[in-house]
């Protein structure tokens, strides 16, 4: 049996138009530990910075934020979301065939640029937590809709690491989970999602 976490059509439509602290949740339920203040690529990501502001700080990032902007997606990533993003890394983006990201940063191929990015992000903001009890709770995956209107799968890989599983069949891992934004929530990951 398979979780699917879906949105109704209007937030999929404005998203594309563009508590608990997460690691006493996280250590409830076995997750991994989470610092207060994550840093990713050696800047201090602080959860009063809403996602595009964090992501510029993030020198393991820049690959991303030149895709974001290209695609013209830094107005909703500012937005009220909220938004779990599963965001690669620059090694992420190098390990695609040579002269991808170049080609998809042209401005004649912002449609499938914009695809490959929204196929990044959920709706919700979805911690360590929530996706590992997903999981759990449905028999050894979560399908998680994404914003471009496909699917991601989530599986355990051990008792407390997550990895993705994406339209191509690819195994994605989370290297650093639970990055508090001020309008959701950032994964890193070690490969681009990649869809149908």
């Amino acid at each position: 049996m398979t979780m699917r976490i879906t949105w109704t059509t209007a937030a999929a439509v404005a998203l594309l138009a563009m508590g608990e602290t997460a690691g006493a949740q996280a250590r409830h339920h076995g997750g991994p530990r989470m610092a207060d203040n994550p840093a990713v690529g050696g800047a201090a990501m602080l959860a009063t910075r809403d996602i595009v502001d964090n992501a510029l700080l993030s020198p393991d990032h820049t690959t991303l934020v030149a895709a974001v902007k290209a695609a013209g997606l830094v107005p909703v990533l500012k937005g009220p979301g909220p938004f779990t993003v599963f965001a690669p890394t620059n090694a992420a983006f190098a390990q695609l065939p040579a002269g991808t990201v170049e080609s998809l940063l042209e401005p004649r191929n912002k449609a499938a640029l914009t695809g490959v990015l929204t196929y990044h992000v959920v709706a919700g903001a979805l911690d360590a937590a929530a996706i590992m009890e997903a999981i759990r709770a449905h028999g050894g995956r979560a399908v998680l809709q994404t914003v471009n209107g496909q699917a991601l799968v989530a599986r355990m890989n051990g008792p407390r690491n997550v990895v993705l599983e994406d339209a191509q069949g690819r195994t994605v891992s989370i290297s650093t989970y639970d990055v508090r934004q001020s309008n959701g929530i950032i994964h890193v990951i070690d490969k681009v999602l990649l869809p149908k």
